[in-house]
């Protein structure tokens, strides 16, 4: 089978396991990438030395964490191709990911979350902000947010997360950095 169907039939699968559109668009230019890479051949035809070989010219200019990605989503295509029964012998099976550094997360300073809220012109722009920035939501979970999930007698609301993870975010009264007409 070539490398085009085999994208065509595990981005269908993965859409009906419920894959976020998100993780499935990266995942199609990695596939455009890989089918680029070796012509669109037969699934069958790439071995473990073939796909290291293209990681290892791919990754000249990628960071560590983009070299991660690309392999996640080869390990995971041939995983599916060989469970599926489309290839006999996973070549993907043995190649490892990158070592990579843990990263510090970044955070606004108190100037920085002022500057942020003064840029917030509509009252919806502020509650938006006041939201997210008092529970920790995600943009993407802001958005998603149904609301009959929220609880306004006790502050919260149930968000859906990565992963379609439900989680309880609750709003932080009291926290809360100069002007107070939001």
């Amino acid at each position: 089978m070539l490398l085009s169907k085999t994208w065509e039939l595990y981005e269908s699968d993965k859409k009906i396991e419920g894959f976020s559109p998100q993780t499935l668009k990266a995942y199609k230019l990695q596939s455009k990438l890989l089918i680029q890479y070796f012509n669109d051949v037969n699934i069958e035809l790439l071995t473990t030395d073939r796909l290291k070989e293209y990681l290892a010219k791919s990754s000249e200019h990628l960071k560590p964490s983009s070299l991660a990605h690309r392999i996640r989503f080869i390990k995971s295509v041939f995983r599916w191709s060989h469970e599926e029964g489309h290839i006999p012998k996973n070549p993907a099976a043995k190649i490892k990911e990158p070592k990579q550094g843990k990263r510090i997360p970044k955070f606004l300073t108190e100037r920085e979350i002022e500057h942020l809220r003064e840029a917030c012109i509509t009252p919806m722009e502020k509650a938006l902000f006041e939201f997210m920035f008092s529970t920790g939501c995600r943009i993407g979970e802001i958005v998603s947010l149904d609301k009959n999930c929220i609880n306004w007698s006790n502050r919260s609301a149930i968000v859906l997360g990565k992963g379609v993870k439900e989680r309880r975010s609750t709003l932080i009264y009291g926290v809360k950095y100069g002007s107070s007409d939001t």
